[in-house]
C-alpha cells in the first residue's frame, strides 16, 4: 500500500440522474480529465413524497461512479452542474467523497498536488446499507422515521451466474440490495440507529452499513 504522504488526494464522484443520462455525464467528465467511470442502474425511493423531497421524480435512475484527483473531481462536478442543472429540481444529484488511495486507475490521475483540508467538517454523509433483496423499502422506512428525505435503491449483481461482488468481504449476490442515503450530518446517527434497530443489522447475515463524508454536493434540497 502506498504511504499516505506519497499520495495525491482523490475523490469518488457519484452522480445520480434519470435513466439514459449516464452517457452524457461520462462524455462531459471525459472532456475535463476523467477517462472513464462505472454506470449502475438504480431506483429512487418508492414513496412519491420522498421522491419530491429528494428532487427525484422518476423512479429509474443511473448512478455514475468516477474517481479522480481532488482538483479534477471538483472541476468536473462544477461543469456537470452547469450542464445538467442540478440546482433545478428533478435534474439529479451529485456528490463527492474522499478516497484513501487508488490502484489500477493510472490513466485517471492528472494532478499530484495536495490541498489543505479546512477545519470545518462535512455537512453531509453518504450512508450505504447492504441488505437482502426485498428489505430495501424497510431501510427507507426506518431512515424516514429518523428524518431522512429519501434514498436510491440499487439492485446489486455479480458479473456472471457463478460470480459475486464483495463489499467489505460481504458477498453482493443477485438477492442483495444496496440503499444509498444522503444525510445532513446532524441526522446521521439517528438514521443509522433507526436502520440498525429495524433491520437488526447487528445480527449475522442481516446486512452492512457504512458511512462516508461528503465533500461536495449539488442538487440537494432541505
Amino acid at each position: 500500500m502506498p504511504k499516505h504522504n506519497e499520495m495525491a488526494e482523490y475523490e469518488l464522484i457519484c452522480i445520480i440522474v434519470d435513466f439514459g443520462k449516464g452517457s452524457k455525464v461520462l462524455q462531459t467528465a471525459k472532456k475535463f480529465g476523467i477517462s472513464g467511470g462505472t454506470v449502475m442502474i438504480g431506483n429512487g425511493t418508492i414513496k412519491n413524497n420522498l421522491l419530491e423531497l429528494l428532487a427525484l421524480s422518476s423512479s429509474r435512475k443511473e448512478i455514475v461512479l468516477m474517481v479522480a484527483d481532488k482538483n479534477t473531481a471538483y472541476k468536473v462536478v462544477e461543469q456537470l452542474d452547469m450542464k445538467l442543472k442540478f440546482t433545478r429540481k428533478n435534474h439529479g444529484i451529485a456528490f463527492t467523497t474522499s478516497v484513501g488511495y487508488v490502484l489500477g486507475a493510472r490513466s485517471s490521475v492528472k494532478n499530484d498536488e495536495k490541498e489543505e483540508r479546512g477545519a470545518e467538517g462535512p455537512m453531509y454523509h453518504a450512508i450505504t446499507v447492504i441488505v437482502e433483496k426485498g428489505n430495501a423499502t424497510e431501510v427507507i422506512d426506518a431512515a424516514s422515521e429518523a428524518g431522512s428525505k429519501g434514498g436510491t435503491i440499487i439492485n446489486a449483481r455479480g458479473s456472471g451466474i457463478h460470480e459475486t461482488s464483495k463489499v467489505f468481504n460481504m458477498d453482493i449476490e443477485p438477492e442483495k440490495e444496496i440503499v444509498m442515503i444522503l444525510s445532513n450530518n446532524e441526522n446521521t446517527d439517528a438514521i443509522v440507529s433507526s436502520i440498525r434497530a429495524k433491520l437488526k443489522i447487528d445480527e449475522p447475515g442481516n446486512g452492512i452499513i457504512y458511512i462516508q463524508d461528503v465533500n461536495k454536493t449539488y442538487g440537494l434540497y432541505e
